[in-house]
């Protein structure tokens, strides 16, 4: 696979550039993305289960099911906005997590659980990392790594605002009713927007005016990355340290609560979260300039030094602070996999290397709450998993170091 030229000169740090207001949608995308398919399944699993008196652990089989069904579907993202263009395939991740709301909402069996579940994976497949980082990938290239990030803080604004307005309604209005309101207001946001800000992307490397066919098919380039050392360190290092960061994350408030109280354990969620926001915000001004493997290796070490402090030390303030260490790296570890495939890899196949890494990713992080929560139920506390966790991390530091060999960059 060779690197194709640029071909198109665009002036990307300009404010008036078209691609920032991509950025923009893309950040509205996110909010509803992370809001109902990730920070949202909490919810989902505390109402359902206090609705219909189903086990957690039925309804919570239903998320695992979601994050797996989903993973299979993102890896075919990068393909479908080749093939259709990020304005068909930005609506139609928005139809599905609508209908997936609305499904949601109407669930009465547990069958239909996991069919909303399903619908659901199809609209985080068309409003996740996948396909903001396609989406942006077409807009920009020197600032791409900037872009992203700021797109992504959608994410976190989905979690920070998004969560609690959801909590909010159903008290009022019921949990179907809340479900339904919004999606409402995502088909009453988002289409408009996409359709008419959402155009045809310029041809930053020369695809569009050659009319060049890709030199080899998508399967072939996934058969070649799943063999390439350069390839496999990323994605491989990746998926250890998301696994570690949900598991970790996800049982976050039941470790602090009997160590700080309830209260403090959620400022230190509050805090970890923040700061996952300033961290992105503030990376996105260096990493473009940035050794992104070596920026990667820190951030999964200060990840590692933050637990250690956390299984350790019990004071309020020292937990809190761990919590904010640990925080400020969580953004950026779902931006920088994007950023050194686009850097050491051939800009054409992008889309396809992106969408098989956030898959892999996703396959592996679905299943740490459940590891770590199993580890702690055999060992009787938290300290076991936590250090599993650490070792994952601190494995993960060596492994994104080995670059592979120059031939990663052709085929």
């Amino acid at each position: 696979m060779l690197d194709n030229p640029q071909h198109a000169r665009v002036d990307e740090t300009s404010l008036r550039y078209e691609g920032w207001r991509i950025v923009a949608v893309c950040f509205l995308l996110a909010t509803f993305g992370w809001g109902l398919g990730f920070y949202g399944q909490s919810v989902y699993v505390a109402e359902l289960q206090r609705a219909r008196g189903w086990p957690a652990s039925l309804i919570s089989s239903g998320t695992t099911f979601f994050y797996l069904f989903g993973a299979l579907l993102v890896v075919f993202v990068g393909e479908a906005v080749r093939k259709y263009g990020p304005r068909l395939c930005l609506i139609a991740g928005t139809l599905a997590m609508a209908a997936a709301a609305v499904a949601i909402g109407a669930v009465r069996e547990p069958w239909q659980l996991y069919l909303a579940d399903a619908v659901l994976a199809f609209g985080w497949a068309g409003t996740s990392l996948a396909m903001i980082t396609n989406t942006i990938s077409l807009w920009f290239d020197h600032k791409r790594g900037m872009a992203i990030s700021l797109a992504l803080n959608g994410a976190s604004f989905g979690g920070i605002i998004g969560v609690p307005l959801l909590v909010m309604m159903i008290s009022h209005i019921g949990f179907a009713s809340a479900m339904f309101a919004t999606s409402g207001a995502m088909l009453a946001l988002l289409l408009p927007v996409i359709v008419l800000v959402v155009g045809h992307p310029p041809d930053l490397h020369g695809w569009h005016g050659a009319a060049k066919p890709q030199s080899q098919s998508s399967t072939e380039i996934r058969a070649w990355a799943l063999r390439d050392v350069g390839f496999l360190t990323v994605t491989i290092a990746f998926a250890l340290v998301l696994f570690a960061q949900v598991g970790f994350i996800v049982h976050l408030i039941s470790f602090l609560d009997p160590v700080i109280g309830r209260e403090r354990a959620a400022v230190a969620v509050a805090v970890l979260t923040a700061m996952a926001v300033v961290g992105r915000v503030l990376f996105s001004m260096v990493i473009d300039r940035l050794n992104q493997r070596l920026a990667s290796a820190l951030s999964f070490l200060s990840q590692a030094a933050a637990l250690c402090v956390v299984i350790n030390l019990h004071n309020d303030y020292v937990l809190i602070a761990a919590c904010a260490v640990f925080g400020f790296s969580v953004g950026n570890l779902i931006t920088l996999p994007s950023l050194i495939v686009q850097q050491e890899f051939d800009s054409a196949s992008f889309g396809v290397l992106i969408s098989l890494n956030t898959a892999i990713n996703q396959v592996t992080y679905a299943f740490g709450p459940g590891v770590v929560g199993a580890l702690r139920d055999w060992s009787g506390g938290y300290a076991l998993p936590f250090y599993l966790c650490i070792s994952l991390e601190v494995s993960a530091a060596a492994l994104i170091m080995v670059r592979g060999t120059p031939q990663a960059k052709t085929a």
